[in-house]
């Protein structure tokens, strides 16, 4: 399913972009889609690398939750460590 966006973006900027998506055959729309979805993949890849060694060393052997935040995860275990 589609849904329309109102983005306010420079005027040059919107321009080149429109060169740009004519000259490659694409939609301007198509552009902007493809490129949101290669944002939002790869954080994901960031998160990854952005994790502690030993956690990194479980990943693909654990199935963690996608949306599992290690840090706010690992706080709350150092915090119930220290409350004992």
């Amino acid at each position: 399913m589609t849904t329309k966006l109102t983005l306010t973006i420079e005027k040059s900027t919107i321009e080149k972009a429109k060169d740009y998506a004519r000259k490659t055959g694409r939609s301007l729309s198509d552009l902007i889609e493809s490129y949101l979805d290669s944002v939002t993949k790869s954080n994901l890849e960031d998160d990854i690398t952005n994790m502690p060694q030993k956690l990194k060393k479980l990943y693909g052997v654990v199935n963690f939750p996608k949306d599992m935040n290690h840090k706010k995860e690992i706080r709350k275990i150092l915090g119930s460590k220290n409350s004992l």
